[in-house]
């Protein structure tokens, strides 16, 4: 008698590469979780403005934690195929034939280059306009001409012919895939300043700019495109997508609508509400691209707040308060006035892009009240995004978080409060790979909605409101005070974009 086998279920493996861990999540055709591997990688903040991560680190990471997802599984038999997100704007340099790493990974959050972009200051408009982005550090292109210039092991292998540098998804997608691919995908290559938003092509005129040759750098392909093969275990499994994570996360629940604001509250916060069609230049906001399947192309406008968890984490060091993430929510619950916070830490970004803005306490309180008062100030920058984003667009109907900070019961409600409308926090943890993980299956449009989380309604509260109207005002004094002293507009960095 002929013995049938059973049909192999389709799994779809989720690699979310991010600042402090690789995660690797398998998700089932219903958009369950059914396996996870998670593995820490580590920063090293070499000095102020230079963050960096070991590219040899990022690859053994994802490997472990996929190893540990995949095994995971047991005896149950799917079928795998994959995609990859990772931290945006970091940067590596590495030798095509060997595919060893001839820099370090120069992190989103690395400033080192930043004197060069004072030369081309009469340059930022037009970069504005092709890239949707502004003139930062933060962003790769700088960092590439850096190591270009700095690195000998980079200069040696570009006399030789054997250098390829790019996004950090480049570099891993090289390193892991069997077919060893230079390709990289809209949302990661536009992080580079290099990319010509309009065509999603290397822009020959930015090139020149910041004296990157286009040989060095990956060749431009679609989100969804077929990479190449991971090899696990016995098995080839196909990566079928690259994004970049907070572009990811915007697909946690399925294909998002224009009618919610999207926030991801990390090391950075970000906001993002998703178009139909390129948006050109938005004034003081980015334009970009989260998904391009074939000819179709899914734009976002987007703002961000650099000083978010690592405002916290930062003044929190300062005020020497520890326990910040425990204690937070009873200090906001408890304060009924607390001083004001004008939160520029790693520079201040939309809708104004101050990269040196001078952060400062507007009246006194005990270290709590003052950590209450980061805490607000990161609540009053979204809100002022949500404000510029909804000049561009209808009224939203309501907002939806993720992200550690998005645990915080207190700031949410603030949140909810200041703005009028209702925040929905779902329970979901893993917004880039759930992401991801619905970008691999297809896009399918049975994909689960979010479990149910946590609704905040929107209150009254004056206190509140008066505090947002004062930190306002005065925000708006200090940004003119610094100037007249000579501080803003250096052209060295123009904010930060995040992951």
């Amino acid at each position: 008698m002929k013995t049938v086998r059973a049909a192999r279920r389709r799994g779809f493996l989720a690699i979310d590469q991010g600042g402090h861990a690789s995660r690797a999540l398998v998700f089932d055709e219903s958009g369950r979780p059914v396996a996870k591997g998670l593995h820490g990688v580590r920063e090293h903040r070499i000095r102020p403005g230079w963050v960096e991560q070991d590219p040899e680190e990022l690859v053994s990471s994802i490997r472990v934690a996929v190893d540990d997802a995949v095994s995971s599984l047991g005896g149950d038999g799917f079928e795998l195929t994959a995609g990859m997100a990772t931290q945006r704007s970091s940067i590596v340099c590495w030798d095509r034939e060997t595919g060893e790493a001839l820099s370090p990974v120069l992190s989103w959050q690395d400033r080192r280059a930043h004197a060069f972009l004072a030369e081309i200051e009469d340059h930022a408009e037009t970069i504005h306009r092709k890239t949707g982005l502004r003139l930062t550090a933060h962003y790769g292109a700088s960092k590439l001409r850096w190591c270009l210039r700095q690195l000998g092991p980079v200069r040696e292998a570009q006399a030789s012919g054997r250098l390829n540098c790019g996004p950090l998804a480049s570099f891993l997608a090289f390193r892991l895939l069997d077919e060893r691919p230079t390709k990289i995908d809209p949302a990661n290559a536009a992080r580079t300043l290099l990319l010509n938003l309009h065509d999603l092509a290397w822009d020959t005129e930015l090139l020149d700019l910041f004296g990157v040759p286009r040989e060095v750098l990956p060749h431009c392909v679609p989100t969804r495109h077929e990479y190449g093969h991971l090899t696990i275990g016995s098995a080839a499994v196909p990566l079928g997508v690259l994004n970049g994570d907070q572009s990811a996360a915007l697909f946690a629940h399925g294909m998002p609508d224009e009618s919610t604001a999207y926030l991801n509250l990390g090391t950075g916060a970000f906001v993002q509400r998703v178009v139909d069609e390129d948006p050109g230049s938005a004034p003081g906001l980015l334009t970009g691209v989260v998904l391009q399947d074939g000819a179709d192309v899914t734009w976002v406008l987007e703002g961000t707040v650099n000083g978010a968890g690592s405002a916290l984490a930062r003044v929190g060091c300062q005020l020497g308060v520890s326990d910040v993430d425990k204690n937070l929510s009873g200090w906001l619950e408890e304060a009924v006035d607390p001083p004001l916070f004008l939160n520029g830490i790693s520079g201040l970004g939309s809708p104004w892009w101050i990269p040196d803005f001078d952060s400062r306490f507007v009246g006194e309180g005990e270290p709590w009240q003052k950590m209450t008062a980061v805490a607000e100030s990161i609540v009053f920058l979204l809100c002022v995004n949500l404000e510029c984003l909804q000049r561009v667009g209808s009224r939203f109907e309501r907002v939806r978080v993720t992200g550690g900070l998005a645990w915080n019961d207190a700031l949410c409600q603030r949140l909810a409060d200041l703005t009028g409308l209702a925040v929905e926090r779902p329970a979901e943890h893993e917004a880039t790979a759930r992401g991801t993980a619905f970008l691999v299956a297809g896009s399918p449009e049975s994909w689960p909605e979010p479990v149910e989380g946590r609704r905040f309604e929107p209150r009254q509260a004056p206190g509140l409101d008066a505090r947002f109207d004062r930190w306002k005002q005065a925000l708006e004094d200090a940004i003119g005070d610094q100037g007249k002293r000579g501080g803003i507009g250096n052209g060295g960095t123009r904010g930060e974009d995040g992951a």
